[in-house]
């Protein structure tokens, strides 16, 4: 994991304002939020089964994430290597996986190490810049 060193950190947004404005730069809502935090995910690398991930995490200041007037401040952002087994499933749920019913495997490796770390974190930090854009127009 790299943590990135931006101006994003205690922006605030509205949540559905960036959900919306995000998804064009190819952001989504990570699958592991909760009512009062939660993280934007974009895709930086994709390669074979591994995955560079940008990651903005932020807390609700207002409101539930559910409802597209929550207001959000980010936190930290980091880059993070997500690596997946490109196999097949060799335990019980294989024939779940190879039939096309079980999408997802266990991830190898959810922290994997990345390598040339100043070229991610430089890439990085021009992702957040783009998001800082919007951010800027987003909270009136």
């Amino acid at each position: 994991m790299i943590e990135l060193d931006t101006e994003i950190e205690g922006k605030r947004a509205y949540f559905g304002q960036m959900l919306s404005g995000l998804k064009p730069l190819g952001y989504g809502l990570c699958g592991g939020w909760d009512y009062d935090k939660g993280f934007f995910d974009g895709i930086l690398s994709r390669e074979g089964g591994e995955t560079i991930y940008i990651r903005l995490p932020f807390k609700v200041v207002s409101g539930q994430l559910d409802h597209k007037d929550a207001l959000l401040e980010f936190q930290t952002p980091f880059v993070i290597k997500h690596v997946v087994n490109i196999g097949l499933d060799k335990d019980g749920s294989s024939l779940l996986t190879a039939t096309g019913f079980s999408q997802f495997q266990t991830p190898l490796d959810t922290d994997g190490q990345i390598k040339h770390k100043a070229k991610w974190e430089e890439i990085g930090e021009k992702s957040v810049e783009q998001v800082m854009q919007y951010i800027s127009l987003s909270v009136s």
